[in-house]
């Protein structure tokens, strides 16, 4: 009896990855991915099934919102069953986000969730699609033991493959435009794909698949600067229906001690409004106790982010206001990990001090 072949559903949502030269007008057009094999034809010798789906029209990944994110995930949740590994094709500018949310999103994941995506059309010559391409599927449909290596939402660029809510895209040109500056890449990918297990986080419990479709955009990220006025600060902390505040801050989480904003800051807080505090720096951790600054924004009621990115931050309150909780019941969760999008060592460290 010959052995069932691992299977991997691509789905295109769209971006420069999926772009390919027309021979006769030389211009750019939309890859048709129905024909994969034939354009590709390197992913024959993988020895996968693969299919795909796109969505119709292509999405420009500026475009992506939460709406984007419950079709990618009804899309995984439909066809959980019937692949071993999933690569969703992507715009790198909104990349990070959608990783972010759909680690939150899709509970109880226990197969690998692959975004990629590409600087160049996979049609050009210099492209790094197809190599992006390639490694992601082949990560997708990576096992050990009869279990999936990398059971869960991962961004793999450029001999990377990193956490995905724990990963922001930092160039806009070089083909290495993600890194995960906060947590170590899962795998680097060379002659071999060498990857970290202990890093990984590996599935003890199998349970089902539990897909979330709920997401609340009452959220707003607010970047502390230099200069910045009573009548910015004071405008958007009184947006209507705001529920939550990613708070970018200086260095390890300070900002003004100006008693206006500050006084802001505590009204906001005494509505309900959950804001929490980030860094503006690429790497690194907020920690308010380790300068005064910091001690009166916690003072304020201000929460910490850890070493939280911007992106699993934000994604991340959508996600529980999205579900109904209190603010109460968000803060109490915003301080504890759900899928490994910050450092629980930050966390201990915060508990002591």
């Amino acid at each position: 009896m010959s052995e069932k072949k691992i299977s991997v559903l691509i789905i295109y949502t769209g971006g420069t990855i999926g772009m390919i030269q027309d021979p006769e007008t030389g211009a750019l057009m939309p890859f048709n991915f129905d024909h994969l094999l034939d354009n590709v034809p390197e992913l024959k010798r993988l020895g996968f099934l693969i299919s795909s789906i796109q969505f119709e029209p292509p999405i420009d990944s500026s475009e992506i919102d939460p709406a984007s994110w419950i079709r990618l995930v009804k899309i995984i949740a439909d066809n959980y069953d019937t692949y071993d590994g999933f690569v969703v094709l992507h715009g790198t500018d909104t990349m990070a986000y959608t990783a972010s949310a759909l680690s939150f999103m899709l509970e109880n994941l226990a197969k690998p969730v692959i975004l990629t995506g590409s600087q160049l059309p996979i049609g050009m010559l210099r492209t790094d699609g197809k190599e992006n391409l390639i490694t992601a599927i082949e990560i997708a449909a990576a096992k050990e033991n009869g279990f999936p290596v990398v059971p869960e939402v991962c961004i793999f660029f450029q001999n990377h493959l990193m956490r995905g809510n724990r990963t922001s895209k930092i160039s806009a040109e070089n083909f290495n435009a993600f890194r995960s500056l906060n947590y170590p890449a899962l795998a680097r990918v060379g002659m071999h794909i060498r990857y970290d297990n202990n890093l990984i986080n590996k599935v003890r419990v199998p349970r089902p698949l539990k897909p979330h479709y709920l997401m609340d955009t009452n959220v707003v990220i607010l970047k502390i600067f230099p200069g910045i006025t009573p009548q910015t600060v004071d405008s958007i902390l009184n947006i209507p229906h705001l529920k939550g505040v990613v708070l970018e801050t200086y260095g390890t989480g300070n900002a003004p001690s100006k008693p206006w904003f500050l006084d802001m800051l505590r009204a906001a807080v005494a509505r309900g409004i959950v804001i929490v505090n980030v860094t503006q720096c690429s790497s690194g951790s907020v920690q308010m106790s380790l300068y005064g600054p910091g001690n009166k924004l916690a003072q304020a009621g201000i929460i910490s982010g850890y070493d939280s990115t911007t992106e699993a931050a934000i994604t991340k309150l959508m996600f529980l206001f999205g579900h109904g909780l209190s603010s109460e019941e968000v803060k109490d969760r915003m301080r504890l990990p759900l899928t490994g999008e910050y450092s629980t060592q930050h966390l201990e460290d915060q508990i002591e001090a």
